[in-house]
């Protein structure tokens, strides 16, 4: 009896033993989900800058807040398509676009993208409460892509403007606009990266060899948002707003290989926006100052420094690759191998982020700019030039520089390989010189140009009026590698 007795005092302590272990565990794990519970009200309820610029995301409330000020856009062109309506036959009817558009003022101000509107004969705005107005185009700007609408209202749903300096990476977005045609739609998603070029605005609005009439569409001032926001076809002029439903940006582009949605968009930043959408309501045209220096094109730009024997890790800003003779940053004393820092105590790191920086400033603004030397800082007040000085002072030097960048000799290219290639333009690549950019982009010799600034070329004369006619900072080139490869790159003049 006392060994049974002391089995079940053994079993029954074992028991108890079991039971407080078990406890003690669950406790432990009651803890953690705890402490994960706090933190996350922690976030939510005391909003910091590292979370979000402005705070706790609310959709719903950002969502209703931004709609109805953000407009669907229909086009129409004097071109026309035939119909195939077999009642009718084969009429002309006129070809018709859309896009997105955003309502910045109760006085009918919309801003869009430029490529949304560019050559329409007849623009017309659609609010989601279905009124319609027709559009008076104020200004456009294919530099930015970005244009300015105006209809004739008021007391006009309006999208307040944020501030697209102090938008974070990560921070929570959405993406409001008319994709497909479709009705007002808002996606979220968050900001992936800033300071993006990606050399999508520097495509032609039409191939090369349908019109060689015509200039290209060419910009320089890239330096977009980047967010995982859907966003497609028709969103293009839509808002990018943040938590708070403050603009932030106008959607302007994806990557994709499909042409639809691929997990990257891109718009313009709305500080940008700001300041080409005041010098429309103005002047009707944009007025932009400028630096007057050179530097390397981001595809390339490591391997430019790394052939003058300057590690890319080492250059914390903007590495400067020449100045351009009677500029304002020649008349401040900046010289070529001059690290750029900051702008008006402003960090920059890229090429994108300097020359979107630039591009806020008019013609005769001060800025000061501080930039390195052999190691040493320093600092310069530097008097910005309008365009036709710029360009002035670009035309002295256009040819120079660009044999000099582009490192390369040129020939025309004879009719029958024209035809070979069903071209009708282009100057052949003789020669590749060591260290050049041709060099350096692995094109070789027996490439042919076909085009610059989106202007047909045959000579080298050609190639020098192109460069004269480019309305932006950038040399665009479009060719054809000897084994029939197309390609595009772009070439900063500078900013």
């Amino acid at each position: 009896m006392k060994s049974a007795g002391l089995v079940i005092l053994i079993a029954l302590l074992s028991a108890a033993l079991a039971i407080a272990g078990y406890r003690f565990f669950d406790n432990r794990q009651s803890i953690v989900f705890t402490g994960e519970e706090d933190r996350t009200l922690d976030l939510t309820s005391r909003p910091s800058a590292a979370v979000s610029s402005a705070g706790n995301p609310d959709f719903v409330r950002a969502a209703a807040k931004v709609t109805p000020a953000v407009v669907h856009i229909n086009t129409q062109y004097t071109a026309s398509v035939a119909s195939g309506n077999p009642f009718f036959g084969n009429q002309a009817v006129p070809a018709r676009g859309s896009g997105s558009g955003v309502i910045i003022s109760p006085e009918g101000y919309v801003v869009t993208n430029n490529h949304v509107i560019e050559n329409a004969s007849a623009i017309e705005v659609v609010l989601p409460d279905k009124r319609t107005f027709k559009a008076k185009l104020i200004g456009r700007d294919p530099d930015t892509d970005l244009a300015l609408l105006k209809v004739e209202s008021s007391d006009l749903p309006v999208v307040p403007l944020g501030n697209s300096d102090s938008v974070q990476v990560g921070e929570w977005v959405l993406a409001v606009g008319y994709p497909f045609s479709l009705n007002s739609t808002v996606t979220a998603g968050i900001i992936s990266a800033k300071g993006r070029s990606i050399g999508i605005l520097n495509r032609q609005s039409q191939e090369y060899y349908s019109d060689p009439t015509q200039p290209g569409f060419n910009t320089a001032i890239e330096s977009f948002i980047q967010t995982d926001a859907a966003i497609n076809p028709g969103n293009s002029g839509g808002a990018l707003v943040n938590s708070d439903g403050k603009l932030i940006g106008i959607n302007a582009a994806i990557a994709s290989q499909t042409g639809s949605y691929a997990g990257y968009g891109f718009a313009i930043p709305v500080n940008l926006m700001r300041k080409i959408v005041n010098d429309f309501r103005k002047y009707g045209e944009v007025r932009r100052g400028y630096l007057g220096v050179n530097f390397p094109s981001p595809a390339v730009e490591d391997e430019v420094l790394r052939q003058r024997g300057v590690n890319p890790a080492s250059v914390k800003g903007v590495y400067i690759m020449g100045i351009q003779p009677g500029s304002g940053a020649a008349a401040a004393g900046l010289k070529e191998g001059d690290i750029i820092q900051s702008i008006d105590g402003v960090r920059v790191i890229s090429s994108s982020e300097l020359s979107e920086r630039i591009a806020r400033y008019n013609p005769g603004d001060k800025v000061q700019l501080s930039f390195l030397r052999d190691g040493r800082s320093r600092s310069a007040d530097v008097v910005l030039k309008g365009e036709e000085e710029a360009r002035g002072t670009r035309d002295a030097s256009a040819e120079s520089s660009l044999q000099a960048k582009l490192g390369a000799s040129f020939a025309p290219v004879p009719d029958r390989i024209k035809q070979q290639y069903r071209l009708r333009s282009g100057v052949y690549v003789t020669g590749v010189q060591r260290g050049g950019f041709f060099d350096v982009a692995g094109i070789p010799e027996g490439t042919i140009i076909t085009s610059i600034n989106g202007m047909p070329v045959n000579s080298t004369s050609d190639m020098d009026k192109a460069i004269a006619a480019s309305r932006s900072n950038m040399v665009r080139v479009v060719g054809i590698t000897p084994d029939g490869a197309g390609f595009v790159f772009s070439i900063p003049l500078g900013a």
